[in-house]
């Protein structure tokens, strides 16, 4: 059962062991209902050795401030259990930012809500804060910038340039997205001019979402496609800017740009793709944050896959005990998966079919024009 949560008596008692000594910095997305310090106790309680958590409602401009009281309990509670809130904490921002919009005051709208966020990390002694930078909404934007195709990567570059000036220490963390729609950073491309543009590089990083990657096109699934992501990230970004990852499998197919998290081993980026996470190097130190859909209580749907996460670390591909979990996990995805597949498969087809619409307008129109020149040129003669 979870703990109890009370301000003055705020104990967890762990129903998942905490894995203290891993390299492998598993955790989760926990709640912080009743108080900010009860994102810890939930944390403990799922055995988490990072965690995430929302520092207000994700949907709402302005939340209360954080109390001195609550802030203080917060900090006692991460010292009590270990936790180093300047590296084992990734809060997630309010879902309303958009670091990327054309319009000035709106822009300006999401800055402030940025900066809140940050200046609540920096009052709970949080050292990271991830977002999602946002969107160009297809629109012109108001600055000189009109016609630069990468307006919106520098939106995001001045209002990063401007936070850390305003705050102290926290690392801001910006999330790759899914490609979808008119959103900046769904490409390794856009990560490679936001650190041109940036001030004070080292007070920025970037966290890798699996789904979100998958989604975009950059296949993780298999062996060659993890570590040719990772040589491209290298060679565009720099492994030193990773500063975390969002450990999520995707119900959509490869390149659907759907934002659709599925439970680890049931998508289609498959149990492999945690194997080989899971046993990366280069992961290791850092927040490795779980974001799969919840099935009944948080603490046995996080806690079981993060142990999942750990029986992995070490695992061969050809370990027939992971061969099994793989299938079996498969096969509990199997639906979900060949239903947003067929869904994929329509949406292709009839893309297909406005395209070829839209060339045979084209030509009709090309063959018009032509004739109608031929015509006027035997008349001339």
């Amino acid at each position: 059962m979870p703990p109890k949560k009370s301000k003055k008596n705020a104990i967890a008692v762990p129903s998942f062991e905490r894995a203290i000594n891993s390299k492998m910095r598993f955790g989760a997305h926990v709640g912080m209902a009743g108080g900010v310090y009860n994102a810890v106790t939930n944390a403990i309680t799922l055995g988490c050795n990072t965690f995430a958590l929302f520092l207000k409602s994700p949907r709402r401009w302005e939340s209360p401030p954080i109390t001195d009281e609550d802030a203080k309990t917060f900090k006692d509670l991460c010292e009590k259990y270990k936790y180093n809130p300047r590296t084992d904490i990734l809060p997630h921002g309010s879902y309303f930012i958009n670091m990327a919009n054309p319009d000035d005051e709106k822009w300006k709208k999401s800055f402030d809500c940025l900066l809140d966020d940050l200046k609540r990390c920096e009052k709970l002694n949080i050292g990271l804060y991830n977002f999602h930078p946002g969107s160009t909404l297809g629109l012109a934007d108001t600055k000189d910038t009109a016609k630069d195709e990468n307006a919106g990567v520098r939106r995001l570059a001045d209002g990063l340039n401007t936070a850390i000036k305003e705050t102290n220490f926290v690392r801001i963390v910006v999330e790759n997205m899914a490609g979808h729609g008119n959103y900046v950073c769904g490409n390794l491309d856009d990560f490679n001019l936001l650190f041109t543009l940036l001030d004070d590089p080292k007070r920025v990083g970037v966290c890798i979402d699996t789904c979100h990657s998958f989604a975009a096109g950059y296949d993780l699934s298999n062996e060659n496609g993890w570590n040719k992501f990772w040589t491209e990230f290298e060679e565009k970004v720099g492994i030193e800017n990773l500063a975390s990852l969002h450990v999520n499998d995707s119900m959509a197919p490869l390149g659907a740009n759907r934002d659709l998290h599925q439970k680890l081993g049931q998508g289609f980026l498959t149990l492999e793709c945690f194997r080989l996470l899971a046993n990366d190097k280069r992961l290791e130190g850092i927040p490795l944050i779980l974001e799969t859909p919840i099935e009944g209580k948080e603490e046995t749907s996080y806690g079981e896959e993060i142990k999942l996460l750990e029986w992995l670390v070490g695992r061969k591909k050809d370990d027939p005990e992971f061969i099994a979990k793989s299938e079996e996990l498969q096969k509990l995805g199997l639906k979900i998966r060949e239903e947003q597949a067929s869904k994929f498969e329509k949406k292709k087809t009839t893309k297909r079919k406005a395209e070829e619409k839209a060339e045979s307008k084209k030509t009709d129109i090309s063959s018009m024009f032509k004739k109608a020149k031929r015509v006027k040129k035997e008349e001339d003669e």
